[in-house]
């Protein structure tokens, strides 16, 4: 397995807690969008409006990826979706995130996302075969996401 580097910049293994996930085949503008609204928030309420989501009780604003997205009736989100099976892989992110606050011996009520990034992974090329000999690609496009934590 290769050793990977985090984005995030001035770590301090004594405040900050981080988690990653690597190569998941979930959309990388689903998952960006996703990584913008819940920073700044407690693990408590990132899980909770993760949970609504996943339940189609709430929208995640589009904020760069809206181009002909429907207009949501939550309030303050102008276009939006409910892209469930990013929001469950996040769900275990922040699981795991809490897990290893805990194995630190930090305060899980205090702890606040103060960095989320989300990259574009290995391309998996593949090709759909076609009528008269011709072929279409399939390319699916595997994500990273990052997540860090403070004590506040």
């Amino acid at each position: 397995m290769s050793k990977f580097k985090y984005a995030f910049q001035n770590f301090d293994s004594t405040k900050h807690v981080r988690a990653s996930l690597r190569e998941k085949q979930i959309s990388h503008k689903h998952a960006r969008e996703i990584a913008v609204a819940i920073k700044g928030l407690s693990i408590e309420k990132a899980r909770d409006y993760l949970q609504s989501v996943r339940n189609l009780k709430r929208a995640v604003p589009f904020k760069r990826y809206k181009n002909q997205v429907g207009h949501k009736s939550d309030p303050g989100v102008m276009s939006g979706r409910y892209p469930q099976k990013s929001a469950v892989e996040f769900l275990k992110l922040l699981d795991n995130l809490e897990s290893n606050a805990e194995y630190k011996g930090m305060d899980l009520d205090r702890l606040k996302i103060i960095n989320a990034n989300v990259h574009k992974g290995v391309i998996i090329k593949r090709f759909i075969p076609r009528a008269m000999g011709r072929a279409t690609p399939k390319n699916n496009v595997l994500t990273h996401v990052e997540l860090v934590a403070q004590e506040v």
